[in-house]
């Protein structure tokens, strides 16, 4: 294929993306970490970039996926929220990219939309989508549970405010407590060999998300910079409505989707603004 050629298919596929978006009455919207680059939040893809992120972690070798490991809120707190507290300090500052914005603006002419994403970030409530039509599949770190946990209480970090030091990526402050038992606290994010994460907040969001498909007529689900490592959000997107739009610069394949897909090989922000240019017209 020449390269005339691809990009003929390429803008072929953006017309179509289009099209399903103009047509749908429902849409589910799925985002893994790729949506968050644009608003300059790190996807941890990979030890390299995770330790470009954590310089002091990259020192002692520790992946991402040793450290996303709630045995550290026992072995070393002040280590876990050193991390945990950078994030969401991180999160906190971050502003969401113009990609929400557009999206916001598709679904406020359908007669119903849902969001399903692996980011713990809050960028989605953030730009102004309602907590109700959030789903986030792995948690949130903007809320904290007991590390033991004592009961099945969830309970908002508004109020926590974190100092960390920038080298160790140690917590200086004091480690946040349970205030029913005041042991440890930590986010309330489903980290891997997580055995004592509280889902019912994530519980409840899904039940949400199931009368909501439940009750779909034309759906079409849009996916967004989500990984296939850790595939959480495309089993969920290729699930659910016969038309698929998988935005990812890399892995945008939909070879295997059950029903007509389109795959657009771009970032986020530049794949949603591409089709927002098609829609204008």
């Amino acid at each position: 294929m020449s390269y005339y050629q691809f990009e003929q298919n390429i803008l072929r596929d953006i017309e179509k993306a289009a099209m399903w978006i103009e047509d749908a009455d429902e849409i589910f919207i799925g985002a893994g970490a790729g949506m968050g680059v644009d608003s300059g939040l790190p996807d941890f893809r990979g030890s390299d970039g995770f330790w470009k992120a954590y310089p002091a972690l990259g020192k002692s070798k520790i992946s991402f996926a040793a450290m996303a490991n709630p045995g550290w809120f026992e072995l070393n707190p002040r280590q876990a929220w050193g991390f945990y507290g950078h994030r969401l300090n991180m999160y906190r500052e971050a502003q969401p990219h113009a990609g929400f914005e557009l999206l916001k603006y598709w679904v406020a002419s359908k007669r119903d939309y849902m969001i399903y994403t692996s980011n713990v970030d809050g960028q989605f409530q953030k730009s102004g989508f309602p907590e109700m039509k959030v789903v986030e599949c792995h948690g949130s770190i903007h809320h904290l549970q007991c590390t033991l946990p004592c009961s099945t209480d969830i309970w908002t970090a508004t109020e926590l405010d974190l100092v960390i030091d920038s080298e160790t990526v140690k917590l200086i402050s004091p480690i946040p407590r349970c205030p029913n038992c005041g042991r440890y606290a930590r986010p309330n994010i489903c980290m891997f060999n997580d055995e004592k994460w509280i889902s019912d907040r994530t519980s409840e969001q899904e039940e949400l998300m199931g009368e909501f498909i439940r009750g779909t007529k034309n759906l079409v689900s849009i996916e967004i910079g989500a990984g296939i490592y850790i595939a959480s959000v495309r089993q969920q997107m290729g699930n659910y409505g016969s038309k698929l739009i998988r935005i990812n610069p890399v892995h945008h394949g939909v070879e295997k989707h059950r029903g007509l897909g389109v795959g657009l090989p771009f970032g986020g922000l530049e794949g949603l603004c591409k089709i927002e240019r098609v829609l204008r017209r």
